[in-house]
């Protein structure tokens, strides 16, 4: 073991190996582990509403019902595409059981059905987009967070306006910029709300259907001030390449969005991107799952290794038209699990001061470089599934298809199925779709599973010889920031009573015999490898601290921003957002991205546009108790976890060490990479990168420009 201090803090390298039975096999997760004291969730502070006064199992889990289709549309000389008519909406929901007070939320909903079966039904989560391979989907996204009589929303949680945000006040000269204060600090931003779209996973999309951070637009309201930019930078030109390419206006409000869906069968979610508001945007609620189906590499394309046949994967899904609430039993079930907190009246909790997160309360923004409102991190101290507080979920002495996602705002999670005795446990997919083999999780790490933020896990859940009775589906990732290790030797793990619960599973006899495979015998399709690298791509993540005062004048040092940067000669250039751009590869290009991590925590880092394959990891040499410049990896290279084979859109970069994938960049435009632990995106832990030259036309004298 040896003992370093990164960026100020004291760590250890560990291995995170939970027991997995007689057998001695291990989770493996080498990582480096920030030390220092730990807080229990009891600690933690949240909203006024205890989580020890919210009943838990109490209330069904929903399954999300499937997204209407508002038609189908003839593209110019191409495939006919799905098309989707959906806006965010501001709303009431029974979040926490019933009996408590509703919680007001956004979310998604379909405005227009092609089907007068199709549910018109606005929900956080939402419901889920079901698409076909190599079937274009096109999607009207619409901002429609507007009151009864047409005028703008506030936002229903404190933004902070000091950080480089959208920034509508600032005109179409200031949007998109961190403003510039005098004298008093300000106070939290209460005009109209930003929103853009991101299809999270998608591939091959084109830029301007992406989600781009600086595409935002304001909803079509009556009362918008006439010096508010009303959209971002990049909205107008990507407005000019959707007509281009696929024929679609775009509006006051609203923006048409083209998909190809000619990945891999594979787990997308859609959420917001807006620039400095993504952590507030989809933590009042707007995100939902969009799956691929079918082509080369889908569902049938798994076969059964006893016969050769294609296998039986668990099924029904939820289909278009389906009953609400449904009259079938489902079978493959997504599931999304955030963390939330609640004040007595059933709102929704999000600190609306730094002093929250670390007693620092000042010097703030223009007296000091800290933010006043922005969170480092925010670990709400209850969990929510699908929509609901710890609910429950009955299920029969049978094999289940999850769909699982991290969707918490900056919480890591080891789902633990250990309490459920009988259970076996096999992950067959990731982000980009299926494993190279079934994992047994069950057998080989210990019945726990670990979800980075935005990871999502297709796993085979076999209750068939699971005794009947109520179980629960635990939580022994960490109430903080994570940096591997093992769970209750290197951390404390999650609040029992209330963070280290999820749901439970009430077990009932099977109603029919399960006519699945069993997910030993699958035999999943294949992994093409990617061409061999031409560049190799070093990039730094960085965090940037400084030096406050408490309430009592005593000093407190506090993180100010995350950042990302690039590594030349072997030290780190620091970037934020409105550097010019550093990334930049050739269309058709094979690169690998190194993240070194020189801070204390990990970081679950996506590329947009891409997926990639993970290469490796490997420990840095370190230098006073800190990541050594030059920048020197220590020979201690391990390959990829097994549930990391095939492809990813989304890796964790332990702390103290290199984090290598490898991608293909096919499609030329402007993206982004970032960390998503939403709060360190929204204060400059984002970058924009390019595939291939400056497009004719584009925005200039921004990030976008260089």
């Amino acid at each position: 073991m040896s003992e370093a201090t990164p960026i100020g803090r004291p760590i250890s390298r560990r291995t995170f190996i939970a027991a997995a039975g007689a057998a001695g096999a291990g989770f493996m997760l080498y990582a480096m582990l920030p030390g220092g004291e730990r807080v229990a969730l009891a600690q933690i502070p949240g909203g006024t509403l205890p989580p020890g006064d919210v009943a838990k199992f109490v209330t069904p889990l929903l399954v999300p019902p499937v997204m209407p289709k508002a038609g189908t549309i003839n593209r110019r000389g191409g495939k006919p595409a799905d098309y989707y008519e959906i806006s965010v909406r501001q709303f009431d929901q029974q979040i926490l059981p019933a009996g408590m007070p509703m919680t007001t939320v956004w979310g998604y909903g379909a405005i227009r059905s092609a089907s007068k079966k199709g549910l018109l039904l606005h929900n956080a989560p939402s419901l889920t987009i079901e698409s076909k391979w190599d079937r274009p989907v096109q999607v009207k996204w619409v901002n429609d967070l507007v009151d009864g009589a047409g005028n703008a929303l506030p936002h229903l949680l404190p933004v902070d306006p000091t950080l480089h945000w959208a920034n509508p006040p600032g005109g179409v000269d200031g949007r998109d910029t961190r403003p510039t204060f005098t004298g008093d600090t300000p106070g939290a931003y209460t005009g109209p709300v930003s929103l853009v779209t991101h299809l999270h996973g998608a591939v091959g999309v084109g830029d301007e259907s992406d989600g781009y951070a600086e595409a935002w637009f304001l909803p079509d309201a009556a009362d918008i001030p006439a010096e508010y930019a009303t959209h971002g930078t990049w909205y107008e030109f990507f407005a000019g390449k959707a007509a281009a390419s696929f024929g679609v206006d775009w509006g006051p409000g609203y923006a048409v969005f083209e998909y190809p869906n000619d990945q891999r069968e594979s787990t997308l979610w859609y959420h917001d991107h807006a620039l400095g508001m993504t952590r507030l945007n989809v933590y009042a609620g707007p995100a939902g799952f969009f799956l691929v189906r079918g082509g080369p590499d889908g569902e049938d394309a798994v076969l059964d290794a006893r016969t050769g046949a294609t296998a039986v994967l668990p099924s029904p899904a939820p289909n278009e038209g389906d009953k609400f609430p449904p009259n079938k039993t489902y079978f493959e079930i997504p599931i999304v699990v955030q963390d939330r907190s609640f004040n007595e009246d059933g709102s929704l909790f999000y600190p609306d001061t730094r002093e929250f997160f670390d007693d620092i309360v000042g010097p703030f923004i223009p007296n000091g470089e800290f933010s006043p409102i922005w969170q480092p991190e925010f670990f709400g101290n209850m969990m929510t599934v699908n929509g609901n507080t710890w609910p429950h979920h009955r299920v029969q002495q049978r094999r289940y298809r999850l769909r699982l996602l991290n969707g918490c705002q900056s919480r890591f999670l080891i789902l633990d199925f250990s309490n459920i005795p009988g259970v076996e446990v096999w992950q067959i997919g990731n982000e980009g779709g299926f494993l190279a083999a079934p994992v047994n999780l069950t057998a080989d790490h210990g019945n726990r599973m670990l979800l980075g933020l935005a990871e999502r896990a297709d796993v085979i859940v076999d209750f068939t010889n699971v005794p009947a009775g109520t179980y629960v589906l635990g939580n022994v990732g960490p109430d903080e920031p994570f940096g591997g290790g093992v769970p209750d030797a290197d951390f404390d793990v999650a609040d029992p009573d209330s963070t280290g619960q999820v749901m439970a599973f009430v077990v009932e006899p099977a109603a029919g015999p399960d006519p699945t495979t069993p997910p030993q015998f699958l035999v999943l399709p294949p992994i093409a490898p990617l061409p061999a690298e031409s560049v190799v791509r070093p990039l730094a993540l960085i965090e940037k601290m400084g030096m406050g005062v408490d309430s009592g004048g005593e000093p407190v040092e506090g993180p100010v921003e995350a950042l990302l940067g690039d590594i030349q000669g072997g030290v780190w250039i620091d970037r934020v957002w409105a550097d010019p751009i550093t990334e930049n590869p050739a269309v058709g290009a094979t690169e690998v991205w190194e993240f070194v991590n020189t801070t204390g925590d990990a970081h679950p880092m996506h590329v947009h546009e891409v997926v990639f394959q993970v290469v490796d990891r490997e420990g840095l040499v370190l230098d006073g108790g800190e990541v050594a410049q030059p920048v020197q990896p220590d020979g201690n290279v391990r390959p990829p976890e097994p549930w990391e084979t095939g492809f990813k859109d989304t890796v964790i970069a332990y702390p103290g060490e290199i984090t290598r994938v490898r991608a293909t960049f096919a499609n030329p435009g402007q993206y982004v990479w970032h960390c998503h632990i939403v709060e360190h995106e929204d204060n400059e832990m984002m970058r924009p990168y390019r595939i291939g030259p400056v497009q004719p036309g584009q925005p200039m004298g921004d990030a976008g420009a260089h």
